[in-house]
C-alpha cells in the first residue's frame, strides 16, 4: 500500500458539486498507483454501492464514508435559524461502521433534514462504533472555531470528538493556493492560519493528522468545467464577480502532488495510509433479507410436516436429531439453535403457502388432473428450496387486499404470469397451462435470483394498496427507490451556455441539433449530425467553450427524483440494511440507492405500477352499470366473442390498450384474427426486429403460404404461431423437447441467446447437438435450427407478458364492441388533461356514430358518462372552476328531485355557496345551461349598468328563494308558496355573441372548441397543403431558410404606425395547434392590409430568414396570402388514392365504392394501384364519379391506411 490515500473525495453524487464521476474517478486512481480511495459525498450515501462495487472491480480497496452536516445543536431543532450544519468527515472501517453510517445518513434526512441532511452529536454518541472520524475543511466545527480565534471552543471540540472516537478521531490539513488572491485570502490563507492550529493541538492532545486534498474532480483541467457545475448550482452567471468559487486545486493528485504540498509533515500523508490499513475489506452484497409474512394465528401445521420442512437443509446430525426428538414445539430447537429462526419462519410460511396454493387450485380448475398437480408440486417444491415463500405470501395478501378495497388489479404483468402457484393464489389471473406459459422463465432452479413480480392497478388504487402495504408492515419498513437525473447532451448544452451568457436562440439552435433519442451520447451525436461538430471549432469563442465543458459535464447527477413503480419492503426498518433519504415527490422515504442496486443488498423490490387502462376498464363497468343496472363480470368475458374479433378484424382499434397504432391497425385488418392466439401474437410481433415476421405469419394463417416444421415434433410448440418462433418460451419447449434440456437449463439459453452470451452459448451447443441426436434428430437440421433460434432470440419476446396484456387489450375490445358509448366516455375521462388526446377520441366516437354532448346541467355527470339516450356527455368537472363539491351538489338534486325544468328552477334548488358566482358563470359558458333555457350564452351576462348581470340577478334571486323556503319551514304555521311571492328577473337586453365569439369562451372554460372548430371547414387544405403548424414558428431556428405554408384564423390585428410616421400592421392567426404573430412593412403592408381583420381564415406562404437590418435575429418574410375558401376552391381539383396491389380486396373495393357514392362532389377521384415489389403501377380514374372531400371519406382512406395525394 502507498504512503499516502485520498480520504475526502465527492463524486457527482455531491449533487452539482462534485464532477467527478466514479468509474473515470477510480481508473484515475489506479493509474496514480493508489491502493485505496475513499467516497465522502455530502450529507448522503447515494454514490456508495457503485463506488463499492467498481473499486473491487479495478482492485482498489473502497473506503465508504460521508461528509456529513452536525447541527449546532440538536437535530430535530429547526426553529427558523440558519443551522445547516458544520462539515465533519465519517469514514465506515468495517461492515459494522458501514451499518452505523448508514442510520446516521438516514437519520440525518428522515428526523434532521432542514435545508440539508443534519445529524447531531447524539447520533454520532449513539453509533460511532466503526467509524473513523476527521476533522473535514474549512467548513467544520473545529476549523471555523479557529476561524473565529476561540482557542477555548477549538480545544472543547477536540476533547468532544476524542471522547466520542477515541483513537479513530484525527485532525485535517488542507492547503489549496490558487493564485487568485481574492479566493487565496478565503480559502489559502486561512488554511495556513487553520493547519498550524490544528499541529499545536494534535500535540497538546496526543490525536494523528492527515493530510487531504477534498477532490471534486478527477483532472487539474476538469476545474473549468466544475466551475460551470458550480454556477449551475449556486445560480449565478460565469462572469459574477461575486459568485462562489473554488481554488481549481481540487482534483485527485497524486502522492508526489501531496507531498510537494506539506513537505515538512510526511506523517500527514503516512496517516492516510495507516487509517486505509485499518480499513477492513468487507462485501455490502446480502442474500434477500425477506420481509416476514405472520401467520395467522388459526392456521394449524402438523408438527410432521413442519419437521419435513424444517429439515430439508440442515446437515448437522446432532440438529436433526433433536429436530426428530421435538414432541412439541420446532420453537424449542430455535432457542438453542438462533441461527435456524428464518429456517423455522421459512418452514412455517411454505405450508401455509402450500395450503392456499391447493385451495385456488380447486377453485380455479376443479378436481386437479395429474398434470395440474405435478406442475403445482414442483412449482412450490422450487419455491420452498430457494426460500421464497414469503415473498408469494405478501404479494398475495397485497392483492386480496386490493381487490378487497374495490382496486382493478391486471391478469399479471411479465413472467409471472407462467406461475401456477401465482395463478391459484389469484396473483395472477392467466392460466399458464392453457397457454403454455413457463415457470422457469419466472423461477429458475438453476439460477437462484429473486422473484420478480410486477402488478398493474388503476391509477386511483394504487396509492390505496400502498398505505395498506404501509399500515401491514409498518412506515420504517416500507419505502420508495430513488432515481438520478442526469445531464444528457441536449441539457448539458442548455445549462452551459446560461451560465456561460450564450444567447437563448444560439443555444436553442445548438441543442436541437442533438437527435431527440433515448440514450443519446455526445459521441453518437456527433457521428449522426456533422453540424454539431462543426459548432465545437466555431468562431464564437461561447459556443467552443459551451460545447467544450457541455461534453465534459455530460452524465453529472443534476438532481434525485423517485422510481415510478419500485417499492422497498424491509424484514426490518430499512436504515438497518441499506441508507434512507426524503424526496419531494415520495410519499414515503426512498431508499438512497437505485433500483438495479437494491436487490444486492438483500433488499425486497417489487413494482407497483398504475396501469391507465384498468382505470380505463373500471370507469367503463361504472358506467355500464349506471345505465343498465347491471355490471359485467370483466374476468369472465368469453374469449372467443365474434363482435370482438370483428372489431380487431376492421382496424377499429382506437383507444384499445397497445392496438392503437396505424401499422398495428392495418396488420390486423390483413391478420383478421378470430381466436385470442393471434392477439397474443401479434402483440408479441409488432415490434422492431419481429415485425418483419408479421407478412409471412398473415399469410400462414390464411393459407397463403405452406406452413412448414424442421422436424415435425416442433408443431406441438410452433403450431399455434404457424410455425414460426415468436416466443422466448417456444424455444425453451423446444429445446426441451427435442433435446432434453431440464427446464432451468432451458431457461439459462433463452437468457444467454437473448443477451447474446457467447461463452454460455458455446457450451450448450454441443449439449443440445448430442441430446438432438440421442432422440432421432438429424445434427444437421438441429445445426440449422440452433443458428436459426441465436439470430432470432434477441428479439423472441416474453409470452407470458404478451400473454397477460393481449388480454387487457381483449377486455378494452371486448366493452367498445359491447358497450361503445359506456367505453368511450371512460376513455374521454381519462384523458382529460391532453386536450389533443380528448379531440382524437371525440373524432373517433363521432366515426363510431356516437354523438359527444356538452355539458348539461340535467345530464352530465362529474366526468364523461352515457346519458338516456346512448349520448357520451361530458363531464360537468371538466369545465374549468367547477369542482367536485359544485358537481356533487348538482347531481345530488337532480337526483333527489328530479331534472331542472328551467334556469330559475335551477337557482332556487342549488346550494348558492357551493355552485357560487364563478361557478355559474362557467357552466353558462360552457353551454351547460342550454337545455333548460331559450336564452342565449351572452344574455347571461347582459348588465344594465345598476344591478349587475342577468346572471347576478339571478343568483340573488335564488338566494331569496331559498331563503323564504328555509324561514316557511321554521315558522309557526308552515305552509306557503316561497316562490310565488318572490319576482323572477327577466332577461336584459343583449347582443348575442358571434358564433366565432362563443367558440371562444366556450374554449377558455373546456379547453377545446366543443361545438365546433372555426378551421373545420378547411381542415382538409391545412392537412394537405400545409407544410408547418403555427407553433412550429415559435421555434425559427429550426426553420431558418426554409419556406413554409401555414393557415389560421386571424385572432387580433393592429393598424400602427412607425417613428418615421410609416404604416405597419401587426396580426395574429391561430390554428388547431397555436399561434403566431406576422408583422408587415412598408409595401408587404399594402399588399396584404385586405387581409388583416378578425375572423379571416388565410392561408400565408412565406420563408424565415435573417431580418435584413439585423442578420443576427430571424423573421418570417409573408410572399402571398389567400382566403381559405378561395384556396380550397381553386387548390382542390383532385385527389389521387395509392393501393398496394396484394391489399386490393373485394371488402376494399366496395368499402371505397360506397364512400365515393355517399360523397360526392367536383373533385376527380383517381387511383394508382401498385406492386411495391416489381415497382409496377397502374392508373385510373372514374369519368362519372367526382367527390367532396369531406371527413367521412377522407376517415374511409385513413381507416385502410391508404396514401392519398390532392392536385
Amino acid at each position: 500500500m502507498g504512503q499516502f490515500t485520498h480520504l475526502h473525495v465527492h463524486t457527482q453524487y455531491s449533487i452539482l458539486d462534485g464532477a467527478a464521476a466514479i468509474k473515470p474517478l477510480l481508473k484515475r486512481a489506479k493509474e496514480l498507483g493508489m491502493t485505496a480511495l475513499a467516497i465522502t459525498d455530502h450529507g448522503n450515501m447515494y454514490g456508495v454501492k457503485e463506488f463499492h462495487d467498481a473499486a473491487e472491480k479495478e482492485g482498489i480497496k473502497p473506503i465508504l464514508g460521508c461528509e456529513v452536516y452536525v447541527a449546532g445543536g440538536s437535530r430535530f431543532d429547526k426553529s427558523g435559524k440558519d443551522d445547516r450544519g458544520d462539515h465533519l468527515i465519517l469514514l465506515a472501517k468495517n461492515l459494522e461502521g458501514y451499518h452505523n453510517l448508514s442510520k446516521i445518513v438516514s437519520y440525518a434526512f428522515t428526523e434532521g433534514f432542514y435545508y440539508r441532511p443534519r445529524v447531531d452529536k447524539e447520533l454520532l454518541r449513539l453509533y460511532h462504533d466503526g467509524i473513523i472520524c476527521c476533522s473535514a475543511c474549512l467548513g467544520g466545527e473545529l476549523p471555523q472555531a479557529i476561524m473565529r480565534g476561540d482557542m477555548q471552543e477549538a480545544r472543547r471540540v477536540v476533547e468532544e470528538f476524542v471522547s466520542i472516537f477515541g483513537e479513530d478521531y484525527y485532525l485535517e490539513l488542507q492547503l489549496h493556493q490558487s493564485g487568485i488572491p481574492r479566493i487565496d485570502e478565503q480559502v489559502y490563507e486561512n488554511q495556513k492560519k487553520v493547519n498550524a492550529v490544528l499541529l499545536q493541538l494534535a500535540a497538546e492532545y496526543g490525536v494523528k493528522y492527515i493530510c487531504s486534498n477534498d477532490v471534486h474532480f478527477i483532472m487539474a483541467d476538469d476545474a473549468p468545467a466544475h466551475d460551470r457545475l458550480i454556477c449551475l448550482n449556486t445560480g449565478r452567471d460565469l462572469d459574477d464577480p461575486n459568485r462562489m468559487r473554488y481554488t481549481w486545486q481540487e482534483y485527485l493528485k497524486s502522492e508526489e502532488e501531496m507531498a510537494a504540498l506539506f513537505p515538512d509533515h510526511p506523517e500527514a500523508l503516512a496517516t492516510t495510509a495507516e487509517i486505509a490499513g485499518k480499513v477492513e475489506e468487507y462485501s455490502l452484497e446480502h442474500k434477500p433479507l425477506m420481509p416476514n409474512f405472520p401467520i395467522p394465528d388459526d392456521f394449524d401445521v402438523p408438527l410432521d410436516q413442519l419437521k419435513e420442512t424444517f429439515r430439508k437443509k440442515i446437515k448437522d446430525e446432532a440438529v436433526l436429531a433433536e429436530i426428530d426428538r421435538c414432541t412439541d414445539s420446532l420453537d424449542e430447537v430455535v432457542g438453542r439453535h438462533p441461527e435456524l429462526s428464518d429456517q423455522l419462519t421459512i418452514a412455517k410460511q411454505f405450508r401455509y403457502l402450500e395450503h392456499l396454493t391447493y385451495k385456488g387450485a380447486e377453485r380455479r380448475y376443479g378436481t386437479l388432473s395429474d398434470a395440474v398437480r405435478k406442475r403445482i408440486e414442483y412449482e412450490l417444491s422450487t419455491i420452498e428450496w430457494m426460500g421464497f415463500p414469503g415473498y408469494f405470501l405478501i404479494v398475495w395478501d397485497f392483492i386480496r387486499a386490493a381487490r378487497e378495497m374495490g382496486v382493478s388489479v391486471g391478469p399479471g404483468r411479465g413472467s409471472a404470469a407462467g406461475s401456477v402457484v401465482a395463478y391459484s393464489l389469484t396473483i395472477t389471473n392467466i392460466d399458464p397451462m392453457k397457454y403454455d406459459l413457463l415457470f422457469e422463465r419466472f423461477l429458475n432452479p438453476d439460477r437462484i435470483s429473486l422473484p420478480d413480480v410486477d402488478v398493474d392497478f388503476d391509477e386511483d388504487g394504487r396509492a390505496d394498496v400502498l398505505h395498506y402495504v404501509v399500515e401491514k408492515y409498518g412506515s420504517k419498513r416500507v419505502a420508495q427507490i430513488v432515481t438520478f437525473g442526469t445531464m444528457a447532451p441536449k441539457a448539458a448544452i442548455k445549462d452551459v451556455a446560461r451560465v456561460q451568457k450564450l444567447p437563448l436562440s444560439e443555444s436553442n439552435r445548438i441543442s436541437k441539433l442533438v437527435p431527440e433519442k433515448p440514450g443519446t451520447t455526445f459521441a453518437k451525436a456527433y457521428k449522426e449530425v456533422p453540424e454539431l461538430v462543426k459548432e465545437k471549432e466555431s468562431d464564437n469563442p461561447l459556443i467552443r467553450d459551451t460545447m467544450k465543458y457541455a461534453e465534459k459535464l455530460e452524465g453529472s447527477v443534476r438532481q434525485t427524483g423517485v422510481h415510478a413503480c419500485g417499492v422497498i419492503i424491509g424484514q426490518d426498518d430499512l436504515e438497518k440494511f441499506a441508507p434512507m433519504a426524503i424526496a419531494k415527490d415520495a410519499e414515503l422515504n426512498v431508499v438512497q440507492y437505485e433500483g438495479k442496486l437494491v436487490e444486492s443488498v438483500g433488499l425486497i423490490k417489487m413494482d407497483f405500477l398504475g396501469l391507465k387502462t384498468l382505470s380505463i376498464i373500471k370507469d367503463a363497468l361504472e358506467n355500464i352499470e349506471s345505465t343498465t343496472g347491471s355490471r359485467p363480470d370483466i374476468d369472465a368475458i368469453p374469449l372467443d366473442d365474434p363482435l370482438t374479433y370483428d372489431l380487431y378484424s376492421r382496424g377499429e382499434t382506437t383507444g384499445l390498450f397497445q392496438f392503437e397504432s396505424p401499422g398495428m391497425k392495418k396488420h390486423l385488418r390483413n391478420l383478421k384474427p378470430n381466436r385470442f392466439e393471434d392477439l397474443i401474437a401479434m402483440n408479441a410481433l409488432y415490434r422492431p426486429g419481429p415485425m418483419e415476421y408479421i407478412p409471412n405469419f398473415i399469410a400462414r394463417k390464411h393459407g397463403l403460404e405452406p406452413v412448414t416444421y424442421e422436424i415435425p415434433d416442433m408443431e406441438e410448440y410452433l403450431k399455434d404461431t404457424y410455425g414460426i418462433t415468436v416466443y422466448q418460451e417456444q424455444v425453451m419447449l423446444l429445446s426441451q423437447k427435442l433435446a432434453g434440456f431440464t427446464g432451468g437449463e432451458a431457461d439459462t439459453l433463452r437468457k444467454a441467446m437473448g443477451k447474446k452470451k457467447r461463452d454460455v452459448l458455446d457450451k450448450m451447443k454441443p449439449k443440445f447437438i448430442e441430446g438432438a441426436k440421442k432422440n432421432g434428430h438429424d445434427p444437421k437440421i438441429c445445426e440449422k435450427i440452433w443458428g436459426d433460434w441465436e439470430a432470432f432470440a434477441s428479439y423472441a419476446f416474453n409470452k407470458s407478458h404478451s400473454t397477460c396484456y393481449a388480454y387487457v387489450s381483449y377486455q378494452t375490445a371486448y366493452l367498445k364492441a359491447h358497450y361503445p358509448a359506456e367505453f368511450m366516455a371512460a376513455l374521454l375521462s381519462r384523458n382529460l388533461s391532453d386536450i389533443k388526446k380528448i379531440s382524437f377520441f371525440m373524432d373517433e366516437c363521432k366515426r363510431m356514430g356516437l354523438s359527444v354532448l356538452g355539458p348539461d346541467v340535467n345530464y352530465s355527470k362529474s366526468r364523461f358518462s352515457v346519458d338516456d339516450e346512448g349520448n357520451v356527455r361530458f363531464g360537468l368537472a371538466a369545465i374549468k372552476g367547477v369542482g367536485e363539491a359544485a358537481v356533487q351538489d348538482i347531481v345530488e338534486c337532480r337526483q333527489r328531485d328530479g331534472k331542472f325544468k328551467s334556469v330559475y328552477d335551477f337557482m332556487e334548488r342549488v346550494n348558492l355557496q357551493a355552485v357560487n358566482r364563478k361557478t355559474l358563470e362557467n357552466l353558462a359558458v360552457g353551454g351547460a345551461f342550454d337545455s333548460i333555457s331559450d336564452l342565449p350564452r351572452s344574455a347571461y351576462f347582459a348588465s344594465d349598468g345598476r344591478e349587475g348581470t342577468f346572471l347576478e340577478a339571478l343568483v340573488r334571486y335564488g338566494n331569496r328563494v331559498q331563503s323564504e323556503k328555509a324561514n316557511v319551514q321554521q315558522s309557526l304555521f308552515g305552509g306557503g308558496n316561497a316562490e310565488a311571492d318572490i319576482q323572477k328577473p327577466e332577461p336584459l337586453p343583449h347582443e348575442p355573441w358571434t358564433k366565432l365569439e362563443m367558440l371562444n369562451k366556450e374554449r377558455e372554460v373546456i379547453g377545446i372548441y366543443l361545438s365546433s372548430h372555426p378551421l373545420d371547414d378547411f381542415s382538409l387544405i391545412i392537412k394537405h397543403y400545409c407544410t408547418c403548424s403555427l407553433g412550429d414558428l415559435a421555434d425559427l431556428p429550426s426553420m431558418n431558410g426554409r419556406d413554409f405554408v401555414a393557415a389560421g384564423m386571424v385572432t387580433s390585428v393592429m393598424h400602427l404606425t412607425t417613428k418615421t410616421g410609416k404604416p405597419y400592421g401587426r396580426f395574429t392567426i391561430e390554428d388547431y395547434n397555436g399561434s403566431h404573430e406576422f408583422v408587415l412593412f412598408s409595401k408587404d403592408y399594402e399588399n396584404f392590409r385586405r387581409f388583416l381583420f378578425e375572423g379571416y381564415y388565410l392561408l400565408i406562404k412565406g420563408k424565415v430568414a435573417p431580418r435584413i437590418y439585423n442578420p443576427n435575429e430571424l423573421e418570417t418574410r409573408i410572399t402571398s396570402i389567400m382566403m381559405l375558401a378561395e384556396a380550397q376552391e381553386t387548390l382542390m381539383k383532385e385527389v389521387t388514392v395509392s393501393v398496394p396491389v396484394d391489399e386490393l380486396t373485394e371488402e376494399l373495393v366496395g368499402r371505397l365504392s360506397a364512400a365515393a357514392k355517399e360523397n360526392r362532389g367536383q373533385v376527380i377521384l383517381r387511383f394508382k394501384v401498385y406492386d411495391p415489389a416489381a415497382e409496377v403501377a397502374v392508373n385510373l380514374y372514374s369519368k362519372s364519379v367526382k367527390v367532396a372531400l369531406t371527413g367521412d371519406l377522407i376517415r374511409t382512406f385513413d381507416d385502410y391506411s391508404l396514401r392519398y395525394t390532392l392536385m
